[in-house]
């Protein structure tokens, strides 16, 4: 059932309530594993991103040994090294068995070389398999229509947070259209306050931008055909169009003066919109629970968010989500015989009403489709439902643009957002670039 009003913000609940969605779990640098390494024999080796939500998989893999013939090690690789040891692992002795990913781009090449088992039969031959995930999420992981990832985590989309407070102070709501965002910069910025959080030292960040505008611009179709190597749909008048708005919300001050010294992964954006120096922060949503981990007084009584605002007149579909539908498990095609059954039973968990609720559990949202069921046991219900409400009425899901381009081109595709935010590049040599890449 489609939400009567998909722009209306939801509130927080109370404290108490909301501690629980953190994420507070302690990481282990390895569960049964000396490090990496190809399995053999009676084990699988596995590989992770190692953050808050990997106590999920460890637990679900201590399960899972105990009844399988076949052991699964699991490691767990820190954040920032992970896609780097993964690109230089497979193809050598060491490569995982089984690993984490965003699907598309992130495994296109292992896809080209051979290097991943196709579970598209997989797939299609158990209908209680395939049906237990969202289409929309399972189909943003294909690569050239073939499915090489089963979902493992919950669903991130890009959200618009705000701060009620300021928001109530200044008599305002939250932007439903572009022309309602631009109201706002020059309100806040009336206010001597930052209409929105941005962390410039990231480029990433900005990316999210540039993602939702050219979706709400021109419809999610001309990003899917950049993302099939078609460099033409850079031409679009819509794609220009998106890029020019970008730079027209930098020069009309909607980041502020110093976005380009703030960075996301030291706290600072985060940190600088819940002490009320910015209205908004576009981000992952992610960013709910470090605000409760990191800010928790912000989080009950100030945070709130939203959907991003629509472009009258633009040809996207104002439901359309952006972000990482979610991450995947794939399989490197070395495994045969008992051990790639083993893996596909191991992969078959992810289906289970049991691994949905320990997601639910730590705060997310399964890409499951009983996922809305398992809703009101959330830590936060409102928000939960909130995401939920997103995910399931959206009527597209890009994966983000770093994830779901090749590494060739999702690295310059990231710089030249970076020099186009900093007023390095206009909008049409930032094109021009584009569609050299």
């Amino acid at each position: 059932m489609r939400s009567p009003n998909p722009w209306r913000p939801r509130r927080t609940r109370t404290l108490a309530v909301a501690a629980a969605f953190a994420l507070t779990a302690p990481i282990l640098a390895a569960c049964g594993s000396e490090g990496p390494g190809g399995g053999g024999g009676d084990t699988l080796e596995v590989w992770t991103y190692q953050d808050g939500s990997s106590t999920i998989q460890e637990e679900f893999i201590e399960q899972f040994n105990e009844t399988s013939d076949i052991d699964i090690n699991l490691t767990q690789v820190p954040g920032e090294n992970y896609q780097d040891r993964m690109r230089t692992a497979m193809g050598s002795s060491n490569a995982p068995d089984i690993f984490f990913n965003w699907g598309g781009g992130s495994i296109s090449d292992f896809v080209a070389e051979d290097m991943l088992v196709d579970l598209t039969d997989t797939l299609a031959e158990d209908e209680e398999f395939q049906g237990a995930f969202l289409p929309t999420i399972l189909d943003a992981g294909t690569v050239d229509g073939r499915y090489y990832g089963i979902p493992m985590r919950g669903v991130q989309t890009v959200t618009l947070f705000y701060n009620q407070r300021i928001f109530d102070e200044a008599g305002v709501q939250p932007p439903e259209t572009l022309d309602d965002l631009f109201s706002l910069v020059e309100t806040f910025r009336d206010q001597d306050i930052t209409p929105a959080a941005l962390a410039g030292a990231d480029a990433w960040t900005e990316l999210m931008w540039i993602e939702y505008l050219l979706d709400r611009q021109g419809g999610h179709e001309i990003f899917e055909r950049i993302r099939n190597g078609d460099s033409a749909a850079w031409g679009e008048p819509a794609a220009l169009e998106a890029i020019e708005t970008a730079v027209e919300l930098v020069d009309a001050g909607a980041f502020g003066n110093d976005f380009r010294s703030v960075s996301y992964t030291t706290d600072g954006a985060s940190t600088f919109f819940a002490q009320g120096e910015a209205a908004m922060h576009l981000m992952g949503n992610w960013e709910f629970s470090n605000q409760l981990t990191n800010q928790p007084e912000f989080a009950e009584n100030e945070l709130a968010w939203a959907t991003f605002p629509v472009i009258e007149g633009g040809a996207g579909d104002p439901s359309a989500v952006v972000g990482n539908p979610t991450n995947y498990w794939s399989v490197n095609s070395q495994v045969e015989g008992e051990r790639l059954d083993a893996a596909i039973e191991f992969l078959k968990v992810h289906a289970t009403e049991e691994y949905a609720q320990a997601l639910i559990d730590n705060g997310d949202i399964p890409a499951t489709t009983n996922a809305e069921s398992l809703i009101a046991s959330s830590p936060v219900p409102e928000y939960a439902q909130f995401q939920w409400d997103m995910i399931s009425e959206a009527s597209s899901f890009t994966l983000s643009w770093d994830q779901a381009l090749p590494a060739t081109q999702a690295a310059p595709l990231i710089d030249n957002i970076e020099q186009l935010f900093s007023g390095q590049l206009s909008p049409q040599d930032f094109i021009e670039a584009a569609q050299a890449l």
